[in-house]
């Protein structure tokens, strides 16, 4: 979120737990994201940043995609789809990767929303994160604000 929102309650960030499927290759997570912000301004509107990690055969945990969406603008239930991607990294990182596991990170997290400096990076789609998200407004129509 931006300058001008307030974090009232709930935390900022987290860490979900780790599912292991055994069947597909869809993991499960029932994680609550519960914030309560307060704002003077719509400038900044919250995002949801995400990190996928995934961990090996070996137990090693490497990073698996960064993605960000927008939380919806209006009040209710959303269902919202955020792609996530990874930085491929040189031939050679992508063969060791292979063999020992790892990769290229972003040394700056701000690369995942901002698009900055990311058109210089070579990616790779990594799947999808499905948020049920229910966004609840209080005040906004007082001040003018129509959603």
């Amino acid at each position: 979120s931006g300058g001008a929102w307030k974090l009232l309650s709930g935390l900022r960030e987290g860490q979900t737990q780790v599912d292991h499927p055994q069947m597909d290759d869809v993991a499960y997570w029932c994680h609550p994201i519960d914030v309560h912000f307060a704002t003077k301004g719509l400038q900044g509107w919250p995002k949801l940043h995400v990190q996928v990690w995934h961990q090996d055969a070996f137990g090693r945990t490497e990073l698996f995609g960064y993605g960000f969406c927008h939380v919806p603008s209006s009040p209710g239930f959303h269902q919202l789809e955020c792609v996530t991607w990874r930085p491929l990294g040189s031939w050679q990182e992508q063969l060791s990767q292979l063999f020992v596991g790892g990769g290229p990170q972003l040394l700056s997290s701000d690369l995942i929303y901002t698009g900055a400096d990311r058109y210089r990076l070579q990616t790779c789609a990594m799947g999808t994160v499905h948020f049920q998200l229910a966004v609840l407004l209080r005040n906004f129509d007082r001040y003018g604000v129509e959603c």
